[in-house]
């Protein structure tokens, strides 16, 4: 039997291009994959952009998310083609509630005091906020275990987050019907591991954890990311 698809989704402050090493792993598998870009304009609107590429996807996909990513593949998951879920160093929100929400459950991350604000102007001309990471910051909260050449370079690459995803509340949660899976980063210093091991465990997921690894895990940790994917689709395929 061919193999799911599988679906990779970034997080904020970053690109599809965090996942470059992980997509090599898996297609040196055989592994079909492909990396759609994230908006990071709303929970509601991200979600259903990852809905609309999951209809073009042939057959059976498993959703892999980062960071923020894991709050799109919980609600996108709910898709009929949709057979498993990887949460990797990720938020996993329940129906009805916000990032925000989860994260309150736990002490606060040093991403919090290395937030910048921004505004940008909506379709209609008003205001709203985005945020971003203090470039010279970023290297320690974000990307602790890469280069420095690297996560200098991810640093002024960053992409902003419009600060209402954190806001918005999830309209369902996929992993009550779906199968899930969680790599937890250990030494994760933008999202808490606790809020990552409380929705993991909320979830049912089956856990990994990486004690030392930072925030970009998929970028330090390649091949145990996707060695995690590949246990997803034997589960599912």
């Amino acid at each position: 039997m061919p193999h799911p698809t599988v679906v990779l989704v970034h997080g904020a402050f970053s690109d599809a291009t965090g996942w470059i090493g992980v997509i090599a792993e898996l297609r040196s598998s055989g592994i079909p994959v492909i990396a759609p870009p994230n908006p990071l304009r709303g929970l509601a609107s991200d979600a259903a952009y990852l809905a609309s590429v999951l209809t073009r996807v042939e057959g059976p996909a498993v959703l892999v998310g980062h960071a923020y990513g894991g709050a799109l593949i919980t609600v996108a998951g709910a898709a009929e083609n949709v057979v498993g879920l990887v949460y990797v160093a990720a938020y996993v929100p329940q129906e009805g509630e916000s990032l925000r929400r989860l994260q309150g459950r736990c002490p606060g991350p040093p991403l919090t005091d290395h937030l910048k604000e921004w505004t940008y102007p909506l379709h209609d001309g008003a205001p709203a906020v985005e945020v971003t990471i203090e470039e010279t910051a970023f290297p320690s909260v974000f990307a602790a275990d890469v280069s420095e050449e690297v996560s200098g370079a991810l640093a002024v690459a960053q992409r902003p987050l419009a600060a209402a995803a954190c806001t918005e509340a999830a309209a369902v949660a996929a992993w009550r019907t779906k199968p899930s899976w969680a790599l937890v980063a250990g030494a994760d210093r933008t999202i808490g591991p606790d809020v990552q091991r409380f929705g993991a465990a909320r979830a049912g997921a089956v856990v990994v954890e990486l004690p030392d690894a930072s925030h970009a895990v998929a970028l330090s940790e390649p091949t145990r990311v996707a060695d995690l994917i590949r246990t997803a689709i034997r589960a599912t395929g």
